[in-house]
């Protein structure tokens, strides 16, 4: 993975959390985004917490 996109990832993961924490989306659409995004990065999984 390039660094621009390594870079969007990780500003999409930092707003998906914000809308999460705000509770502006539930758990259950946290993690369909999340599962998206990953789908689009083409990531298998996350190390942090």
């Amino acid at each position: 993975m390039n660094v621009n996109k390594i870079i969007r990832y990780s500003m999409q993961l930092a707003m998906l959390k914000q809308l999460k924490s705000k509770n502006m989306i539930t758990e259950e659409e946290y993690e369909k985004i999340l599962r998206a995004i990953r789908k689009d990065y083409q990531v298998i999984s996350d190390i942090s917490p």
